[in-house]
């Protein structure tokens, strides 16, 4: 063979070695990178919805929950039995004195329509059609005689001790830093309190159960808190401020790496989340007519299923000390319900008020979330259930408790992404 031949032999045989080795190389160089999971989708896929209701259910075992009284008491026990079996650290409880209930508000008890009206509490006003509201004191409204009688002890009068109870996930490289999620545990009306607050407790204490499992890391700390005596004027939250806001970011003790009262970075309460039926409607009889009262005036009712655009509605204060990062902290949870809410979106609002994160937001960015806007909408009757006999687990439908643990992905969601969340392998 001649040297040219040779060469060329050599050339066809090095090219036939390489065609063959390539395409495996390349193949392997060319397989897709692992795309690394998104802890915030793994922390929002616990949330089941089962486990909302049964948390919920569960918590109406309790009556009312009325503060002052043993049926209060034996859901704090409860709640804080709850918080320990998840693994939650440090679940404490913060005593207070309470004496008489701040005076509420007089009730809107305007039955009709057309738009405007009065203002609504927190600045905004009140537009379309109006339903009657108020706190039922009458137990006899109850129907249910079990319920009535473990609703029956009244709240005592006089001075006497109540409770908050509340635990901490630590940070791991933040623990002087902290976020507060929390709920209202106390509830009124003879009913069970399922909606108002019992879906805000069982969100917050399913959060609290996520971010306590095994492998679940985050920066900073977050604080699960269920307040106490909030329909008597938020005074289980204003006792937590009083007592704890000059504690911030203390070492205790000095150089142990322990901070008792973690420096507040942002407050985020949930009251009321499962109803949004939209406005009240008039009344029809058989025949299609309106139904009118003794006065002759149009009788409104609530629609009976949970409305499509339902959504859950984050406010901040706009007039408080702390509007421009209380609206960052809404925007963020806006952004978190875009992002990782599977059937309900949010809206954001300027008008909180009536509600624990009221305390807070004056100190530190601080948010509300609920069902409805409360001043516009929930001032003007929009839920039925308010304060009312008729608040019970049966009266919610598996759309309304959906609504509930939207608002629930929707906070730990924002919370997550906020105290830079970790989920180990």
């Amino acid at each position: 063979m001649t040297p040219t031949a040779r060469r060329s032999a050599a050339s066809m045989a090095l090219a036939l070695t390489f065609s063959l080795a390539v395409p495996h190389a390349f193949a392997q160089q060319q397989q897709p990178a692992a795309v690394p999971t998104d802890p915030i989708t793994v922390l929002v896929g616990q949330l089941e919805l089962e486990k909302y209701k049964a948390t919920i259910k569960s918590l109406t075992k309790f009556g009312d929950r009325r503060q002052g009284t043993l049926r209060n008491r034996q859901a704090l026990d409860w709640i804080e039995a709850q918080l320990k079996a998840y693994g939650c650290s440090n679940v404490e409880r913060l005593q207070y004195q309470f004496t008489e209930p701040a005076p509420r508000g007089k009730p809107a008890v305007a039955a009709g329509g057309g738009a405007g009206g009065a203002p609504g509490q927190g600045g905004s006003t009140l537009f379309g059609n109006r339903a009657p509201t108020g706190v039922n004191n009458d137990p006899m409204k109850q129907p249910d005689e079990r319920l009535r009688a473990l609703n029956a002890e009244p709240t005592p009068l006089g001075t006497s001790l109540r409770e908050n109870v509340y635990c901490t996930k630590i940070g791991k490289t933040r623990p002087d830093e902290m976020y507060i999620v929390s709920a209202h545990m106390d509830g009124i009306g003879f009913g069970e309190a399922a909606n108002d607050d019992g879906s805000g407790t069982a969100l917050v204490m399913e959060l609290a159960r996520i971010f306590s499992q095994p492998g679940v890391e985050t920066e900073r700390s977050i604080r699960f808190a269920l307040w106490n005596n909030e329909e008597t004027g938020l005074n289980g939250a204003a006792a937590y401020v009083e007592q704890r806001k000059d504690l911030q970011g203390i070492e205790s003790p000095k150089g142990s790496g322990k901070y008792p009262e973690p420096k507040w970075l942002g407050m985020i309460q949930h009251d009321m989340m499962l109803f949004d039926h939209g406005m009240p409607v008039p009344k029809l009889d058989a025949a299609g007519k309106p139904v009118l009262d003794a006065k002759g005036q149009p009788v409104y009712e609530l629609p009976k299923e949970q409305r499509l655009e339902a959504d859950v509605n984050i406010e901040f204060q706009s007039q408080s000390k702390q509007s421009e990062g209380s609206a960052k902290l809404a925007w963020a949870l806006r952004a978190a319900n875009d992002r990782y809410a599977t059937n309900y979106p949010a809206a954001v609002g300027f008008h909180m008020t009536n509600t624990d994160s009221t305390p807070f937001m004056d100190l530190v960015p601080s948010i509300s979330l609920r069902e409805n806007e409360r001043g516009q909408q929930i001032g003007a009757g929009w839920n039925p259930h308010w304060h009312q006999p008729t608040d019970l687990y049966a009266n919610y439908s598996d759309k309304d408790f959906l609504l509930g643990l939207n608002a629930a992905q929707t906070t730990l969601a924002g919370v997550a992404k906020l105290v830079g969340a970790k989920v180990a392998k």
